[in-house]
């Protein structure tokens, strides 16, 4: 049987009988699968495998705040528990904020699928509310290939998104962990990652961050910066000045060869003599060794 995609978020989730009471202002009181009911709110168990991680304690705080006048408006998406309790899919953030505004009961709907079924539908939710940050969604996108048996190319079709920002994603996951987590606190964008990866050092890494982090560098600066990180002893050549050159052209039109003029440190140098063949370097050897 062909699966289906996981790219439409709620709509996915919430079956269309629960959305037509939600509409008309109802709610079924049963609590079998596909059901829309209230839910007693300790009842609900968060996931230990949810993709999320992080929650913003400012956003939180203003959910709260909203919450309060509103109440949960939108349903939480659970499966079935142990014993007579459910566990989170989708809508931890508004469960921890409904608890914080004191709230007792909440709308949920069931969904009777498995906790594979739930680790990828919490995933895909995430994904459209943009609510992972890099390093969640990439350790997401790692536990999919190493636990569930994905490929990067099924994933990729799984979720809707290009293969090459999954493995660009999962690239972040090489990033040493204070890099980490100056991307998940946002000090960081993927773009700046991915230029660090290039110092593949992690001590280097992390000096390159905290420069990055410091002087609020823009993606090309940090890696202008990488490179000169990589390369420290590589030097633009500065322009020879006219008496340099004027000393250049003479000795080139005497040996009647490119000759150049490099300046180490003061009153110190090198003199390069240019030859094309082994019989142009005999011509030049008689010429100098006279």
């Amino acid at each position: 049987m062909k699966r289906k995609a996981l790219g439409r978020g709620l709509s996915a989730l919430i079956p269309d009988s629960m959305e037509r009471g939600s509409q008309a202002g109802t709610a079924s009181t049963r609590d079998g699968p596909g059901e829309y009911f209230l839910c007693p709110i300790e009842k609900i168990k968060p996931s230990r495998k949810q993709p999320r991680q992080y929650f913003d304690e400012q956003q939180l705080s203003e959910l709260v705040t909203s919450l309060k006048q509103q109440g949960v408006v939108q349903p939480l998406v659970v499966r079935s528990g142990r014993g007579a309790t459910y566990t989170l899919v989708v809508g931890e953030r508004r469960w921890r904020a409904a608890q914080k505004a004191g709230i007792k009961e909440v709308p949920v709907v069931i969904r009777n699928i498995t906790e594979r079924e739930a680790f990828e539908l919490a995933l895909v939710e995430n994904l459209h509310r943009a609510d992972l940050n890099p390093i969640e969604e990439a350790q997401a996108y790692d536990r999919l290939l190493e636990e569930h048996g994905h490929t990067q190319d099924q994933l990729a079709k799984r979720l809707g998104r290009d293969r090459t920002t999954i493995t660009n994603t999962l690239r972040l996951l090489k990033l040493p962990e204070k890099t980490q987590q100056a991307l998940r606190a946002g000090a960081l964008s993927p773009g700046h990652a991915r230029a660090l990866l290039a110092l593949e050092k992690a001590a280097l890494i992390d000096r390159a961050m905290r420069q990055v982090v410091d002087r609020q560098l823009s993606v090309r600066q940090t890696e202008a910066l990488v490179k000169s990180l990589k390369n420290p002893r590589e030097k633009t050549a500065s322009k020879p000045s006219p008496a340099v050159r004027d000393l250049q052209d003479r000795l080139a039109r005497a040996l009647k060869t490119r000759v150049r003029l490099v300046a180490n440190k003061k009153d110190r140098g090198r003199i390069e003599i240019s030859y094309g063949s082994l019989d142009e370097l005999d011509r030049l050897l008689e010429v100098l060794l006279k």
